[in-house]
């Protein structure tokens, strides 16, 4: 049993407190005594995808868990009532000091990842991102360290995300026939 499913870690529901709280076949949890329903949805994450002028992809290394030391694209989480390309901006400003001049929507890969004793799903938007100047990039925010790597060199055994994996991946094999 995965003790880091919520299916198997949530027990009282969150509105009325009963523990008359069942998970359904969906991804729910019914409450029996108020009838309160919870989905266990994706949580909205974004990824950027940023080349230098040499086609070496932009990775950071994870200051905090999970994956802490591990490669990572530069992103987060959409915040609440936030849209995925104002997320964008904001992340990359935040963890690495870069304004983003324009972007494009790459692609959409799901993961999980455990975060406080509890499996938490993502859905990763990736974009692909053209920074004004890296002149001013240095690490911040929870994120220790960035390196450019050339697309034909990424170590895929260090990236934490089985997302951002697949997602740089599908962009190195892109990227290494344009360079």
């Amino acid at each position: 049993m995965d003790n880091t499913l919520p299916k198997n870690t949530i027990r009282y529901c969150p509105k009325c407190g009963s523990s008359d709280f069942l998970f359904k076949e969906d991804h729910s949890f019914l409450c029996n005594k108020c009838q309160f329903h919870l989905y266990i949805n994706s949580a909205a994450a974004v990824a950027a995808l940023i080349v230098n002028d040499k086609g070496e992809i932009l990775f950071t290394r994870r200051a905090i868990e999970p994956h802490k030391g591990m490669l990572d694209l530069p992103g987060g989480f959409v915040d609440i009532m936030e849209s995925a390309e104002n997320a964008l901006i904001r992340e990359i400003k935040e963890e690495l000091n870069l304004d983003i001049n324009s972007f494009k929507y790459f692609m959409s890969s799901p993961n999980e990842y455990i975060f406080g004793g509890l499996s938490v799903f993502t859905l990763d938007l990736a974009y692909i991102c053209h920074p004004k100047t890296f002149n001013y990039i240095h690490a911040k925010d929870d994120i220790s360290d960035y390196e450019f790597i050339s697309p034909n060199l990424i170590p895929y055994n260090q990236i934490g995300g089985e997302s951002i994996k697949r997602i740089t991946k599908t962009f190195a094999k892109k990227i290494i026939h344009e360079y």
